[in-house]
């Protein structure tokens, strides 16, 4: 099949969790026989045409001058390179920036749309820009050719709101088995000697209501937060906690690293609030991390009871003050934990299902 992925910052990954999921699907794709296109933003620091014999198109992307505006125009201009291309199966990750364009949408292509969280939730957006993703997500519920959920909860809703089947194909994770203690000189850590959050700095991640709680609690070791601080929210973090305890590290993209901080650490906080199933958190359960995670249907619905949860301050000082007490718990929990990663959410099967999908949905 000739396959294209847009919705992304572009590959290798140096950005987030969608770009994480286009490398690794584009490369399993590529293993299996299948040509594939991957989008990339003309601002992306691989400027190559191609990326382990995956093909790179670079398009125009003008966020960095024109702010959010940008991003409809990037999309504008991979979505006209699409109708060009002939693809079999056009692969929209996402839609609040490509659905407005759905006239443009290749008719020749199945166009099948990863329908991503509830955007329309999320708390840094406005009321004029809330009603605009609402609106966004109509436009790629029906004109999509296919949906597909990343959770069971985003299924329900799609058949709740809009009477519209998908397809639920969860991410997926490798499982972390090389740990090197020293990997943490790098930060002066020490094993077991500090908590992590690694989050995008946005409101409905909830790391402001997790460094509360640290900092309410007695625990005298520090809290690590892994994610770029550059926006508005993460330099206001980062301006009135940056003397607490608490160190603030941009994004980290080496895979090695990133998985040695969530191994070696004594909690790892999890504060994803809206979407489906996160792949920072998958790839936590596959680090063995000891979870204390946001409760909500998404998070539970991938965590079941292999976590502990919080849904305000005092419930983050509560467990780590008794963690002494609680950490015997955590075994099992990461056993299980683990056996999910390697029975239901590895990359060899979530490949095998997005591969099946497209398949099936040549021959409709």
């Amino acid at each position: 099949m000739k396959i294209g992925i847009l919705g992304t910052r572009g590959i290798p990954n140096a950005y987030g969790g969608f770009e994480q999921f286009a490398q690794y699907l584009a490369e399993g794709l590529v293993r299996n026989g299948h040509d594939v296109w991957v989008y990339s933003s003309s601002d992306h620091i691989y400027q190559e045409k191609e990326w382990n014999h995956i093909q790179i198109i670079h398009c125009k992307d003008w966020e960095s001058k024109l702010g959010t505006a940008g991003q409809f125009v990037y999309d504008l201009n991979c979505i006209l390179d699409a109708r060009k291309r002939d693809y079999d199966i056009l692969l929209q990750l996402g839609y609040t920036s490509n659905s407005i364009w759905h006239s443009l949408w290749p008719r020749k292509a199945v166009n099948i749309v990863n329908m991503d969280g509830l955007e329309w939730k999320r708390s840094k957006y406005n009321r004029l820009t809330r009603l605009f993703l609402k609106r966004a997500e109509y436009w790629a519920a029906r004109h999509g050719d296919l949906l597909i959920a990343d959770s069971t909860g985003i299924r329900n809703y799609l058949l709740q709101k809009y009477q519209k089947q998908s397809v639920f194909i969860p991410y997926g994770a490798e499982l972390f088995q090389d740990p090197a203690a020293n990997m943490l000189e790098e930060w002066s850590l020490g094993p077991q000697q500090y908590g992590l959050v690694i989050a995008r700095m946005e409101p409905e991640n909830n790391v402001e209501m997790i460094i509360q709680g640290y900092l309410r609690s007695s625990q005298p070791w520090p809290l690590v937060i892994v994610g770029n601080t550059t926006n508005r929210f993460g330099q206001y973090l980062r301006n009135l906690y940056r003397e607490n305890n608490i160190f603030f590290s941009n994004g980290i993209y080496d895979s090695v690293k990133l998985n040695n901080l969530r191994y070696f650490s004594a909690l790892y906080f999890h504060g994803h609030s809206v979407g489906g199933t996160n792949p920072s958190l998958l790839e936590a359960m596959a680090c063995q991390c000891n979870i204390v995670a946001h409760h909500n249907p998404f998070n539970e619905a991938v965590l079941a009871d292999c976590a502990l949860y919080f849904q305000k301050p005092d419930d983050i000082r509560d467990i780590i003050d008794h963690l002494p007490e609680l950490a015997p718990g955590f075994g099992d929990k990461k056993k299980r934990n683990l056996a999910s990663i390697h029975e239901f959410y590895n990359w060899p099967s979530i490949i095998s299902q997005y591969e099946k999908v497209f398949s099936n949905s040549l021959s409709l």
